[in-house]
């Protein structure tokens, strides 16, 4: 049974940070670091004491974790950027809080004591030989240590420690993963054996000036060693220990939302079931009032959770290849439910949410294709745009003009210009993508068209039909996407604060399109009226266009294209990195490494000179076993990783590719992975360093092929629109929502005395004036909805049984284990 751990986190801002610059300000970031790797990296807010980020992340970690960390650091442009402080939490503190964590939390000082990582292998021995006693601890490795030398690597020894005994290893210069493989042995008399004393075995970077620096300790109790006389294996190494807790929130605060997600999933016979139950929901459905399992699972979950719910939905039913018809079963029914078309789609139901994450599931490289060449324009032109005469501030425009600052007037032409410009770009570019928008999608579309017409017919509601696609299409999708550009991966960074301004005006002007126009002149934002007669004019090519993007005939969209979030031929990361020359050991950083242009796709990693280029190398994604980060020791560099890939013959190959920042990093070691997910041979370990001048760089071992002396992350990757479809970890998602509300459904449906005398009062109720027929029709509707709801429960009970069960075999194997000599 496999066990998976998402962890979801938001950097929301902070407050009251220190200024660490003479200007009395601070330029503060967030760096992100799970049991000290850095996961992510927030953009600078320059010149900021209250700084607002706004930033979300989502983590699969297959393997667990043990720490987050939320370090604040002050940029600076000259000189090392400066540590203000951080914000460091267990897993056992995150995951006590069911719902998550949403809090102000003070920020601690970094005490280098405190920052330990990495684990060490050991074997530790209670030998009795009559009166003599001994203790023997078998060092034998350690990895991932950290780094306290300026090379970043140190000089690693061990010491063991019992009840003022002690023994040394030798120490290893310039190394991050020590090969020790030595006995240490301390003589001790029986009545230095107290149970409640502890065994320690501290790591320390050895220094020739000044004191030493710790690397970490294992404590291991003498009571475990008398019980157990032979101890063996991997240990986390753990810090001395924080005395200060929040240093009085001296050092500011952050506001964070964090939330766990553990998961055991079970063999995918288990979750068939109610697999069948939900495909059964939207491939035969009765009547639009009748009661599923789709429209009970809505009852139950929250607004919280049901962008969630939402997006593990569309994953199951794109499995199935019946997306379609999920989205028109739930369509349909808010359709239905409506009474007035202006209030169509506006809240956040199922059908709502669900559409939303099924636009960002299939046609998110489509809105990459529209929208990222103008976008990446406007970040670079950096243009002064406003309109509202309140926000106008003259001494900015004096780069307009060389003869000073503009009047507001014509600061406001100049804006409304640009504005215009740019909307005409985007518009153009989205009214000529009909051919590039994922057919699923344009189906889509068209099967909610046909609904709302059927709902609404009337000539006084000829837009309804539109505006129910351009609210999802202009509204929900195109218009946050020029919003926040980052957070649709348009942009590695959010935009400066006039860049920012731009997007917003351009988004409000996108929307209002998309409304076409109907709201204009009813808001309190007048002073956006110079831009009406352009959205006015834009509103003919967004009906013409709408027509043209539902003309589309159903049977010419394949099975396949519904049952893939990419296809393969689709390159789903593209970009320039730096990739090291095989043959460049000698030479110079600047000379070893050559600026290539890469695409990943689900077949192939591919890279040229240029996009234009025709001779492309090219990577199967099946041979790849490895993608690793790169160890800064190895060439002098940062942020690099390499890509192990395995050829015909058994043999290894190793490409080390450089990214430009940390988050680039992640987000392609993200990407390769997810390429990779299912590849058979996946190596469990590797060499986060090089070999060069005979010897690897992170273990100093002289052996090309010996094993990697680093455990593989081949499974953690970033949460996003592309990842893989997992069938089993979303249906357990669903199982997991209904289990929550499995008391209220049973209330609702299934006591059997509330369900009759409910029947009988309706019957008696509509007696007088309902038909016989009407009657037992209402009985039957009734007896249907029980009969749904007994069908579903059911179902999450067998699920609950296989997980006990499950659960009670893995806590007896432990069991025998600890037994079995």
């Amino acid at each position: 049974m496999a066990k998976n751990t998402s962890l979801y986190f938001r950097i929301v801002e902070g407050r009251n940070l220190p200024a660490k610059d003479v200007s009395g300000t601070s330029d503060p970031y967030c760096l992100v670091k799970i049991d000290n790797e850095v996961v992510a990296r927030t953009a600078t807010v320059w010149k900021n004491l209250n700084p607002f980020w706004g930033e979300e992340y989502t983590l699969h970690l297959p393997m667990g974790f043990h720490t987050l960390s939320f370090y604040v650091i002050d940029e600076d442009t000259i000189g090392h950027d400066d540590v203000i402080g951080k914000v460091s939490l267990s897993k056992e503190t995150i995951a006590a809080q069911s719902k998550g964590l949403d809090n102000w939390m003070n920020l601690t000082r970094v005490d280098p004591d405190e920052e330990v990582q990495g684990e060490i292998h050991l074997g530790l021995e209670l030998l009795r030989d009559g009166p003599r006693m001994a203790l023997r601890c078998h060092v034998i490795e350690a990895r991932d240590l950290a780094p306290r030398d300026i090379s970043g690597t140190s000089d690693p020894f061990a010491r063991i420690i019992f009840n003022n005994h002690s023994a040394e290893t030798s120490i290893i210069k310039k190394t991050r993963f020590p090969h020790w493989d030595e006995l240490l042995e301390l003589e001790l008399e029986a009545e230095e054996l107290p149970e409640e004393k502890c065994v320690m075995l501290e790591v320390w970077d050895w220094d020739m000036v000044g004191k030493n620096d710790f690397l970490g300790k294992v404590e291991i109790p003498m009571a475990c060693l008398q019980r157990t006389p032979l101890l063996q294996g991997w240990f986390r190494l753990l810090p001395l220990g924080n005395t200060e807790d929040d240093a009085g929130g001296k050092l500011g605060a952050l506001r964070l939302k964090i939330r766990l997600v553990e998961d055991r999933i079970l063999p995918s016979m288990y979750y068939q079931p109610l697999i069948d139950l939900l495909v059964e929901s939207v491939i035969s459905p009765a009547e639009v009032e009748d009661t599923t399992p789709l429209t009970m699972l809505e009852e139950v979950t929250t607004v919280e959770s049901r962008q969630d719910v939402a997006m593990t939905l569309v994953k199951i039913y794109l499995g199935q290849g019946l997306v379609v018809p999920f989205l028109d079963y739930l369509n349909t029914r808010e359709v239905h439910q409506t009474s007035d078309p202006n209030t169509l789609f506006r809240s956040n139901s199922l059908a709502s949410k669900a559409m939303e994450q099924f636009m960002k599931a299939v046609g998110m490289l489509y809105l990459h294709e529209v929208l990222k060449p103008i976008v990446n324009r406007i970040f670079e032109e950096k243009k002064y745009i406003e309109l509202d005469p309140c926000k106008i501030e003259l001494n900015r425009t004096r780069r307009i003009s060389f003869k000073g600052s503009l009047s507001e007037a014509e600061v406001r032409e100049s804006s409304l210009e640009l504005l215009q410009a740019y909307l005409s770009d985007i518009m153009a570019s989205i009214m000529s993508s009909v051919a590039q928008c994922p057919p699923v999608m344009r189906v889509a579309f068209k099967q909610l068209h046909k609904r709302v017409e059927e709902q609404f017919p009337e000539p006084e509601n000829e837009d309804v039909k539109y505006l129910a696609i351009s609210g999802f299409f202009f509204l929900r999708f195109f218009a946050p996407a020029i919003l926040t550009p980052k957070l649709f991966n348009l942009r590695d960074l959010h935009a400066d604060t006039r860049t920012s301004r731009t997007l917003l005006l351009l988004a409000k002007a996108v929307q209002s399109i998309g409304n076409l126009g109907l709201q204009l002149g009813h808001g309190k934002e007048q002073w956006m009226t110079p831009l009406h007669p352009f959205i006015l004019r834009s509103v003919g090519s967004v009906r013409d266009f709408l027509d043209k993007l539902i003309d589309i005939d159903n049977d010419n969209v394949p099975e396949a294209h519904q049952r893939a979030v990419f296809l393969p031929s689709v390159t789903v990361k593209e970009g320039y990195l730096h990739k090291r020359k095989a043959e460049g050991g000698q030479l110079l950083p600047r000379f070893a490494f050559k600026k290539r242009y890469f695409w990943l796709s689900s077949e192939a990693l591919s890279y040229a000179k240029t996009p234009d280029w025709q001779v492309r190398s090219s990577i199967p994604i099946q041979r790849i076993c490895a993608v690793e980060r790169v160890d800064e020791n190895a060439f002098q560099q940062q942020n690099m990783m390499q890509v192990i890939t395995q050829d015909n013959d058994g043999q290894l190959h190793t490409m080390y590719i450089q990214c430009k920042n940390v988050n680039e990093l992640n987000q392609w070691l993200s990407a390769i992975r997810k390429a990779s997910i299912y590849n058979e041979r996946m190596l469990p370990s590797f060499h986060p360093g090089a070999f060069r001048s005979g010897r690897w760089t992170c273990c100093l071992q002289s052996d090309r092929t010996v094993l990697g002396c680093s455990r593989t992350h081949s499974a953690v990757t970033l949460g996003d629109w592309s990842d893989p479809l997992d069938p089993d970890a979303e249906t357990q998602t669903i199982y997991k929502q209904l289990l929550q509300g499995r008391d209220m459904l049973r209330k609702q449906y299934l006591e059997c005395v509330d369900a009759e005398t409910a029947m009988d009062e309706e019957e008696r109720r509509h007696s007088p004036r309902m038909p016989p027929d009407g009657v037992q029709r209402s009985r039957k509707f009734h007896e249907r909805r029980m009969a749904a709801a007994a069908r579903l429960l059911d179902v999450v009970q067998d699920l609950e049984r296989a997980h006990l069960a499950f659960e009670r075999r893995e806590k007896e194997e432990a069991a025998n284990e600890i037994l079995s000599p």
